[in-house]
């Protein structure tokens, strides 16, 4: 049983004050743990933490932050392991992805050691000189769905840039929060640069959000959170970064290769579980293509392996808790309503799993914009299959959503996709791949997000330039 009751503020471990959560692991829905959640006078702590430390990490060099960033890779990684467990045992991870979170985790600083080094902080502009300089206090917001490598990925743009930093994981991911903060612990950065609370947004995220000694905020969450985050944080004028959720569209054109197109649209919506804002959800295909990709994906889905995650052969764990389950079945049973072809899954859970958060990994055809299935991110192993005539009808279907924050083309013809891609409202488009470029931007348009993390553009998002202009 994990017992978790301190958070990581100034450089130590302290009490935290607010209420007692059970952890329980979805795979089996037994009790593992317990955590006293922060309230928010340990957010008021953590905060005033990182004030003080504030004026002396901007005064800091390049090379020294770089020495820091490379000291956190190392304690980060070697904790990959717990990382690895943590990830499968709170949250259903299967283990392919779990390792994945447990590399990237570590991965994170060495790519932000990487930016900082070549960053010019100092420009000219016209007959100015322009200073790079950090923006201030800022709070990391993570997501239970990618808790550890979200964490890391914030923390290192943000230090890279000499923002001392308050973080609120989820409080469905304590486990693994506690865990980063250890290593924080262990990489010995001056009191007050990392500070760690793992609590409500109710009470945490709140305070993070109006407290005026907070100059930017980083989410990454729900839309109908982040505008509540924005909101609150209008006030203050704070620096917001939102990265939200998703409704992606994988196009496949009619020259694709379908033996490779089809898995590959399919693990792009069946990834973490299904639980990923950037899953491929709406699979377009060509009309005249239908009937041949849809026994495509009855032969692929007919394979997928729906179990325990600690299984190398299981490719989707169980959903991260019962409202999540009773989420993916509510939006089942509204396709069916709403007249899509059940084609596989379907409700309840796979066959022999009589406990666990498991849904069957689903997909519809012969569905339509219009449809619940089609529009809303149902953040589980539900995929919809849409038809289009031509293009241009593609590019429209894909481009009706609320949502722009990732696409996929999949085409034989890579001038014909990136001709496509241009023409796609969404953050980051990929072309016959799932796999994205952790040091390119991301984030999303419409109402997927606002700014960028990542790379560069990560790290700007975290500096304000200031003009000084002689004569």
């Amino acid at each position: 049983m994990h017992t978790i009751d301190t958070a990581y503020i100034d450089g130590s471990f302290v009490p935290t004050s607010g209420t007692v959560a059970d952890i329980v692991n979805p795979a089996t829905e037994a009790l593992i743990g317990r955590v006293r959640l922060a309230d928010r006078d340990d957010a008021r702590r953590a905060i005033a933490a990182a004030r003080r430390a504030q004026d002396a990490l901007a005064s800091t060099t390049k090379a020294e932050r770089v020495e820091m960033l490379r000291r956190l890779e190392a304690t980060v990684l070697a904790r990959s392991d717990d990382i690895r467990e943590a990830t499968i045992q709170e949250y259903g991870a299967p283990l392919a992805r779990a390792r994945f979170v447990s590399e990237y985790a570590s991965q994170a600083f060495a790519y932000a050691a990487r930016t900082l080094e070549d960053y010019e902080f100092i420009r000219p502009a016209g007959r100015a000189i322009v200073r790079m300089e950090p923006v201030g206090v800022s709070a990391l917001i993570a997501p239970w769905n990618s808790a550890a490598g979200t964490i890391a990925s914030k923390l290192a743009s943000a230090l890279a840039a000499a923002c001392a930093s308050i973080i609120k994981p989820s409080e469905l991911s304590p486990i693994q929060a506690h865990i980063m903060a250890e290593a924080f612990h262990a990489a010995e950065l001056p009191p007050g640069v990392v500070n760690l609370v793992v609590g409500t947004g109710a009470e945490v995220g709140d305070e993070f959000s109006v407290n005026p000694d907070v100059a930017r905020i980083s989410f990454t969450g729900s839309t109908t959170t982040g505008k509540i985050v924005a909101r609150a944080a209008a006030g203050g004028l704070k620096r917001v970064g939102l990265s939200l959720s998703g409704k992606s569209a994988s196009i496949i054109l009619d020259d694709a290769d379908l033996a490779v197109a089809v898995p590959l649209a399919l693990d792009g919506g069946f990834n973490n579980n299904g639980q990923a804002c950037i899953a491929g959800a709406r699979i377009l295909v060509p009309r005249a293509l239908m009937p041949d990709v849809i026994d495509r994906v009855k032969a692929h889905v007919a394979q997928l392996c729906v179990g325990d995650p600690r299984n190398p052969a299981t490719t989707i764990g169980p959903l991260a808790n019962r409202m999540q389950f009773d989420r993916v079945q509510h939006y089942i049973r509204r396709g069916l309503e709403q007249g899509a072809n059940l084609i596989a899954g379907g409700l309840g859970r796979p066959d022999g799993l009589t406990s666990g958060y498991f849904a069957m990994p689903t997909v519809f055809a012969d569905v339509h914009n219009g449809m619940d299935i089609a529009r809303e991110e149902i953040f589980g192993p539900v995929l919809v299959l849409i038809p289009y005539e031509t293009d241009d009808e593609a590019a429209s279907l894909a481009n009706d959503s609320l949502y722009g924050l990732q696409a996929y083309v999949f085409s034989r013809q890579r001038e014909r996709a990136l001709r496509l891609a241009d023409r796609l409202h969404a953050g980051s488009v990929l072309v016959n791949t799932i796999r994205p470029d952790l040091l390119a931007p991301f984030g999303g348009v419409k109402q997927s997000g606002l700014g960028r993390e990542f790379g560069v553009f990560g790290l700007e998002s975290f500096l304000e330039p200031k003009s000084i202009i002689v004569e």
